[in-house]
Formats: structure tokens, sequence, C-alpha cells
């Protein structure tokens, strides 16, 4: 029997280098308040520049009024950036104490309470920031802005702003930007139903300082308002384009007419710009020649986000012919449905795609480390080699991953068979009947049909890519009940024919991934048991988020059994979203998750569910660091009001950052959430969408 362990050889015997490493993943409230407090050397390390220059308060759901105020005394003048983006439930005044990080050279303070007042107040004091993040609220006035105020914008060379009204913002106040992100989530209508229009911002200042811009990205949410709003930043970069500019990057759903003024910046970016960053409203690009024109230096990123890009324009115009692109980190190919075909754009869902349009794709940009496929059908066709899958596993440095179920079939159905349909015998007990939590209820997920098939294309492409950390397989005509980006539909598309070919085996396959942190799955109709999710509980021990939409037969919950023993390996599940029609939310399924220690947020949306108010408190007692709980489900309105009524007045004073929506699920899907619960309470798993290559990696924080 080897010897005891000295009692001297503990944490503290390792070296300062290693101990700095570790105390890097411990929040800067407990490092300062409490870490610093246990002994000399930590109190020396928990000081250290390498920790205390940067300090990251987002989605750090403990740090109360109290601890931010002590921080930013102990440590304030020490403080070079400061992340406080989404801390929504830090007050105004707390916010305000950021002034006396006097050394501060880039602030995020997206999501946070900041009137026009406090925001000058606070910038006049920060004389050395160069980057800003901000919200515009409904009442903002840059008129508000002291002289010492606007001179520290005019050193800002990073700006960030959010706009959920009408409004330059402080836009016109930043002389010096190099780099401008504008995010557009303006609702069309006011909650007393009034409608906005871009006009307000008549009269305001309207001459931003574009001319050492090199970076310019605006995300519009969906609605007319912002379409005009964003306009109107663009008026100006119509009549002369920066010199330097060398990223053009514009995100809209749906469509976006082009006008005189964008076809002219269009034009000038062509003829005096080489870009590293594309992406441009799919109306722009479709039917037009304009990549044909524009020219890339480098390129890190493209977007054409559905697009109707044929596989011949991506080929010729993009890669140039295959000519290799090194750079090319991020390609974003979401609902492309033509990218992968020759040139003739009447193809079919169920044709197969062009491998050598693929294989020319993956030689060129070998070292991608996110792509996005999804929202299309990728069919590929029979023979050795050509499976998409296949091909897909030459790109050894992939992080993230977005592709739709049909594509990772072995192959396509029988001709001669109708589409498997999972057989009444092997569904599982539903989950309104007793189960026994703990107990294995499902078929080993190692054997039998129900493991990994290493024969499988799919298998073998996981196992080219272990490090990916981003995975998400969403049915091609999946539609959310709650989408982000797209309008809410009740009656959505059937799941591709091909995607009935991919069920437990192939979801036992992502258990490969020992580094695997944000898994979505969605419209997987050929779960019979979930089997495969027990495979991921238990070797995915990295899990953060966990997304699972429409799997399985639709009228009942085939696989939460499975889920059950799933979650009670999940100890570092941070989030967990889950979209089923007729799902029971009982005590039950509360029980089980209350054993993912770490979760902090809850989002569940069924049409025709049901929920057990009772449990749901249980739940919220044991399960200690929760703080969002959003239920939409086809309970009534009062059952709703009441339980998120109940939630708050027994868990709000211990947890400061509660953020609890509990509304029901109509007809309509979101609209009638929109309309009665404001966004800024939707937290950001609340909304579906996509998240592989959804934008720039590192663009800003």
């Amino acid at each position: 029997r080897p010897p005891a362990v000295a009692v001297g050889a503990h944490l503290l015997g390792f070296s300062d280098e290693i101990l700095l490493h570790i105390l890097s993943h411990v929040p800067s409230t407990d490092l300062v308040l409490n870490v610093r407090r246990t002994c000399r050397k930590l109190a020396v390390l928990c000081l250290d520049k390498s920790l205390t220059h940067t300090v990251l308060l987002q989605k750090d759901y403990e740090a109360s009024e109290d601890k931010v105020k002590q921080l930013v005394k102990e440590i304030g003048r020490e403080i070079q950036q400061l992340n406080m983006a989404g801390c929504y439930w830090l007050s105004g005044a707390t916010i305000e104490h950021v002034a006396r990080c006097r050394s501060l050279v880039k602030v995020n303070l997206s999501g946070c309470h900041l009137t026009s007042l406090r925001l000058s107040k606070m910038l006049s004091a920060l004389q050395h920031l160069r980057s800003l993040a901000i919200d515009v609220s409904p009442g903002f006035d840059a008129g508000q802005l002291s002289g010492e105020c606007k001179a520290t914008l005019s050193r800002v060379r990073e700006l960030k702003q959010t706009l959920y009204t009408p409004s330059y913002g402080v836009v016109p106040c930043c002389t010096s930007l190099e780099k401008l992100l504008l995010y557009f989530e303006i609702l069309d209508r006011t909650r007393e139903g009034a409608i906005l229009s871009g006009q307000l911002m008549v009269g305001q200042s309207n001459v931003p300082h574009y001319q050492n811009l090199r970076v310019f990205y605006a995300r519009l949410a969906p609605g007319y308002i912002n379409q005009e709003v964003v306009r109107l930043y663009l008026a100006v970069l119509s009549d002369r384009t920066p010199e330097n500019l060398h990223a053009f990057l514009i995100s809209v759903p749906g469509s976006f007419a082009e006008s005189g003024a964008t076809k002219n910046l269009l034009d000038s970016m062509a003829r005096n710009v080489a870009l590293d960053a594309l992406q441009l409203p799919r109306s722009w690009l479709n039917g037009s020649s304009l990549l044909q024109h524009m020219k890339f230096n480098d390129p890190f990123y493209f977007s054409f986000s559905r697009c109707t890009l044929s596989g011949g324009h991506l080929i010729q115009r993009v890669i140039n012919g295959g000519k290799e692109l090194r750079s090319l980190a991020s390609l974003n190919l979401s609902g492309c449905v033509h990218c992968l075909s020759p040139d003739s754009l009447l193809r079919k869902a169920e044709d197969d795609i062009d491998s050598g349009i693929l294989e020319t794709l993956v030689a060129s940009c070998r070292n991608l480390r996110h792509l996005n496929l999804s929202a299309a059908h990728h069919h590929s066709s029979e023979g050795p080699g050509r499976h998409l899958c296949q091909l897909l596993a030459r790109l050894r440095h992939l992080r993230s991953l977005s592709l739709p179920v049909c594509s990772v079939a072995d192959s396509a159905p029988r001709a001669d068979r109708a589409p498997a349909q999972p057989a009444m015998h092997a569904v599982p007990r539903s989950f309104g009947k007793k189960v026994r939590i703990g107990v294995q209820s499902c078929p080993n997920p190692f054997s039998g049909q129900a493991g990994p098939q290493p024969s499988s294309v799919f298998w073998s492409l996981l196992k080219s890519v272990p490090f990916l950390e981003r995975l998400e397989l969403i049915g091609s005509n999946f539609s959310s009940a709650m989408p982000r980006n797209e309008p809410a539909i009740r009656n959505s598309l059937p799941p591709c024919g091909r995607a009935q070919n991919v069920g437990d085996s192939e979801v036992a396959a992502i258990g490969q991934l020992a580094f695997l942190r944000h898994l979505t799955l969605a419209q997987l109709p050929s779960i019979l048991t979930g089997s495969g999710l027990v495979s991921i509980g238990l070797q995915c021990q990295q899990l953060q988020s966990l997304s699972l939409a429409n799997l399985g037969m639709m009228g009942k919950v085939v696989y939460m059994s499975a889920l059950s023993d799933m979650l009670k390996h999940c100890k570092r599940l941070k989030d967990l979203r889950l979209e089923q029609p007729y799902f029971s939310a009982n005590a039950q399924f509360f029980q089980a998750l209350s054993q993912c220690s770490a979760l902090q947020r809850l989002c569940l949306v069924s049409r025709s569910g049901t929920l057990q108010p009772e449990a749901v408190l249980a739940f919220m007692a044991r399960c200690l660091h929760v703080v969002v709980c959003h239920m939409f489900t086809g309970e009534s309105l009062a059952t709703c009001k009441n339980l998120q009524q109940s939630l708050l007045r027994s868990f709000q004073a211990e947890r400061p950052a509660l953020n609890v929506v509990i509304f029901p699920l109509l007809h309509e899907g979101l609209t009638n959430v929109i309309r009665d619960v404001p966004m800024v309470h939707l937290d950001e798993i609340t909304l579906f969408k996509s998240r592989v290559a959804e934008e720039p990696p590192n663009l800003w924080w």
C-alpha cells in the first residue's frame, strides 16, 4: 500500500504560476472578497495584476449589490477591463460605482440599468476608456451628456450599442471609431400599442464619424422599424466608404430591400476596399454579381445565411476556384439550400449534393474552426468517400459544427418501404406514469443498436474531430415555437425522410466528444427511447448547455426515462432548454433535474404541456443556483401568474438575479409572449436559434 500523502503536499505547494492559473477560474468577487482572506500567500496572489486587470462579472449571478461595491472599493484602481454584460439585477446606483475604476480601458455594460445622466457622470471620470458597450433604452437623451463625457467618447475606438429605441445613441460623439457593433432590438410597437417610427430620430445629431472605421457590424431583430433605423446609420457610409474598412457585416432576418444608398455603398466597397469578413442581407446577394467584384484580403469570416448561393458561385466567387484560404476560420452557410449543388437552382430537397463541391471547399479551407450547414437538405450520394461526414472529417481544427439531421444519415431510405416509424411496443412508459429515478429503465447505451456504431459515417466524423466544443443537429424542417429570428408558426413541415435513419445510435455516438460543452438536438423523429442521451451524460463531462427539441413522436415524450438517467451525470450542466409538445413537467421530472447541481438557467417550451406548481417550487428550493426559470406551457394564465408570483416571493430575496417568466404558450406562439413580456426579460436561452458561426470569432470580448 503506498504511503499516505504528506500533510504539507496541498494546494499551496504548487508554483505561483500554477496557482495563478487556478485562481483565474475563480469568480472575481470570490477571489477578492473570500479567497484572498484565507492566508498570506493567497492574499498576495489574488491581487496579482494578471487577475485584477480584467474582471468578469458576466453571468456571475451571485455578484450582489454589496459584493460589487466592495469589489470596486478594494481593486477598482487596478481594473483595466470590466465585463458586466447582462448584470440586469444590479441597480443604476451600483453600476455608477464603475466611475471609481479610473484606469478602465474597456468596459461592457450591455444589459445594465443606465440613464443618460448616469452614463454621463460615469464616462466623465473614465479618461482612459477606449472600448465601450452600452444599451440605448427609451428615454435616452444625448443632450444630457456633459462635455467631459463627450470628450471621453471622442477617444473611444470600439463601440457596441444595443438599441431598444430609435436613436443614434452615442455614435455621433465617437469621432475616433474604428469598430462599431450595432444590435437593433426595437419593437414595432410600444407596450401601450403605439407604432414606432425612425422619424423619431429626426432632429438628433446624424453625423456619425466613420472615417477611421475598420469594422461595421449590424444585427437586426425582426421588425420593419429595425430596418428603417439601420438605413439611417448606413446613409453616411454610402457617401464615403472608409478606406480602412476590412469587415462589413449586416445580419437581417427575412428580406431587406436594397436602396439607392446601399447600392452606392456596395459599389464603393467593391472598388475601394479589400475585406476580411463579409455578411450581407440575402436580398442584396441573391441574383447579383456582387461577389464577383468584391475583393478579399485574408478573409477569416463569411456568412451567406439564407442566400440562394449555388455551389458554383461559392467555389468560383468566394474561394476563387479552389484557392487555398488558410485564414478562413468561420463559415456560415445556414439555409443555403443550393450551396453544395451545381449552378442549377432547380434542385429539389431530395436531390443529392455534389461531393466535388464540398471536397473543394474542405481542401481550400482546412483551418475552419466554425462551420454551419444547418436549415438545408444536404443528402449524400452512394459511393466510398463521397459522404458529407467523410469529407468534413478532414477538418481537424473544427471547434463548432451545425448540421441538418438528414445529412448524417448513412444512406437514403429504401424505395420499396415507407420511412421507418417508431414501433409502439418500443416506446417506454410515458413520463406521466411512475418511474423510479436512478433505476436504469432504458437499454444500455453501449450495447446493441442503442450504442454508437463504429461503421457509421457520423461516428467516424465525430472520432475525427475530438476537440469539438459545440455541436448542433437540427432537422432541416424544424421550426421552433419560440424562434429568435423567424416568425413563430404553428403548422411546421414534417421531418425530412432521411432523418428517419438517424436515431438513438447516432445520438450515442456524440458521447465520443469528451470536450463537448454545448449540444443542440432538434427534430429527430426516430428517437425510440433516448438511450443515446445516457451515453452523452456519462462521457461528455464538460457539457454546460443542452437544448433538446421535438425528439421522437410528437404526441408522446418517449425519452424522459433516459433523460432522467442522463441528468444525474451532468454535474457541470448550467443551461437546459427543452421544447417538446405535451411535456409533463411533474415531480418526477424536477426530481431528476435537481441532480444537476450546477444548473443556473432552465427554459421549458411546450404546446399543450402541463406543469405542477408544487414540483417547481420544490425544485427551486433544492437547486440553489437556478436564477433563470422560464416556462411556456398550455397552463392557464391564472396558474402561470400565481406560480410566477410564488417563485418571486419565495426566492428573490436570496437570489437577487432571479429572472422568472411563467406564461401560457398560445396558438400564436411567441407573438403573445412578446406583447406581454418585455424582451429584456427573455433570456438568451429562451428563444431558439443556431449559434454556430453566428458572428465572427472574437468579435467583441
